[in-house]
């Protein structure tokens, strides 16, 4: 017996063959989808199942794949609004990150998770750069456990940078930064039924010694993981890391050996056409931020370049706060707005390139492209189901990933499965009774670290300013 059969459903697969399946069904047992195809075929072969799914008028895509975030930043939404990197970082992120504890990491890890899951985000990547002390990671992994979502946790850190602004409470001695990397991947690493994952993430080239990236990048590998590391996203960065070591970020990686299908790099605003080669050559990967890029005025990546080069590409949500949002379905619609406007061309990435981006481009930049990112045999449980009539941005639907990418809300996500668990049913979290209390939660929990933090850009002492000079 299947334990969830979806039937009389648009099914759009992003398999290899971008099969459009018009009125599909799909049968699920043990965490696996066992069997895609023609809904009364299958109805006719699995007459009985645990739960059925009635996707009449309704469209069921791959979970999508946000493969950049900082959850913990969750908890400042709004308090960096039109400032420079440089400024953004140096008057509330680096402030605010020197006062977290482990419950304030929890309880932004879920709000920043709750907030992707109803936007249709069943696999997330922290990178959690800032330690001031132990347990932070913890409480991050335990939201991903609470939760039940498909979760990365990149390990970040940090060991200098002082002549950059880096406060010293969030740098961390070698051993210290080792000895915790270690210790969560043998707690950690492919737990939960394979859902939770380790990696590390140093939080800029800049910020880190050589002799640190190298030990964790041998780490990574000694444990099959992954290293995703923020590049080339401001002219900062690049000049940063050339004072500090006479090379580039690209350049600095590929001398360290830090190379290979394993590496996700971040941003990648200013890759030169040389680093694009080298990133193709390695078969690196890149996670996009267009909300955040955008946000901070960084700069336009050359993605329409990297994707014609035959690089992976994914999409990242940010941390929110360089985006104001964890919402998958808002990144997707920017991601395509913004390379129209900014090469004048309407044809250079189409709706489906970018849904592709949300599913198996991101599986394929966490090395998970054999167990997710599309809808066929074989593969673990993954999806959602779209109702375009929860709401009235949907309707007409013409064309269901024109309709995704470019007319929807979180409002249409009705159901969200991951590993075959149903965890958001008619719109509502099955594992959360009180999300109202979380959220109240929240605002408590960001209010008190604003204050510890000293940080005044909020209520009564943030100024009107029609125009920011």
């Amino acid at each position: 017996m299947l334990d969830i059969l979806v039937k009389n459903g648009v099914i759009v697969t992003v398999d290899a063959k971008k099969r459009i399946l018009w009125d599909g069904a799909m049968g699920i047992k043990d965490g696996r989808i066992v069997e895609v195809g023609g809904s009364a075929e299958l109805c006719a072969k699995h007459q009985e199942a645990r739960e059925v799914i009635d996707a009449s008028g309704k469209v069921v895509f791959p979970g999508f794949v946000n493969t950049h975030t900082h959850l913990f930043q969750t908890l400042l939404k709004g308090l960096g609004d039109d400032m420079v990197l440089s400024d953004w970082l140096k008057t509330m992120t680096f402030p605010a990150a020197a006062y977290l504890t482990p419950e304030d990491c929890y309880t932004a890890a879920m709000i920043g998770c709750v907030e992707g899951l109803h936007s249709g985000t069943t696999t997330t990547l922290d990178y959690m750069y800032p330690h001031n002390s132990s347990g932070l990671s913890d409480g991050v992994i335990k939201a991903f456990k609470d939760l039940k979502i498909r979760g990365i946790f990149a390990r970040g850190f940090i060991d200098c940078g002082r002549e950059f602004g880096v406060p010293e409470p969030i740098m961390q001695a070698h051993d210290v930064v080792e000895s915790d990397c270690r210790r969560l991947f043998n707690t950690y690493h492919n737990s939960e039924n394979g859902r939770i994952k380790v990696w590390v993430a140093p939080a800029a080239p800049w910020s880190n010694s050589k002799k640190l990236m190298k030990a964790l990048w041998d780490m990574v590998n000694e444990y099959n993981a992954g290293f995703t590391v923020h590049i080339s996203e401001t002219p900062f960065d690049r000049e940063a890391t050339r004072q500090l070591y006479g090379q580039v970020d690209t350049e600095l990686l590929q001398s360290l050996g830090i190379t290979g299908p394993n590496v996700l790099m971040v941003h990648c605003v200013y890759l030169t056409e040389r680093d694009i080669r080298m990133a193709r050559y390695y078969d690196m990967k890149v996670s996009h931020n267009p909300v955040s890029n955008m946000y901070l005025s960084s700069g336009v990546a050359p993605v329409p370049r990297m994707i014609g080069e035959g690089i992976t590409v994914s999409l990242g949500v940010d941390g929110a706060a360089s985006n104001n949002s964890q919402d998958m379905l808002e990144l997707m619609k920017s991601a395509a707005l913004l390379h129209k406007v900014h090469t004048k061309d309407p044809t250079v990435i189409t709706a489906e390139k970018v849904l592709e981006m949300a599913t198996i481009d991101g599986a394929r930049a966490v090395g998970l492209e054999h167990e997710i990112g599309s809808l066929e045999a074989g593969k673990k449980a993954d999806f959602i189901v779209f109702n375009p009539l929860l709401s009235p941005k949907s309707i007409p639907m013409h064309n269901p990933i024109s309709t995704l990418v470019y007319s929807s809300s979180p409002e249409n996500v009705e159901t969200v499965v991951v590993d075959g668990n149903v965890l958001i049913k008619n719109g509502k979290l099955t594992g959360i009774q009180d999300e109202q209390a979380l959220l109240r939660q929240g605002q408590k929990c960001a209010d008190d670290l604003a204050k510890r933090a000293g940080i005044k850009n909020r209520g009564e002492g943030h100024a009107w300013r029609s125009l920011a000079f």
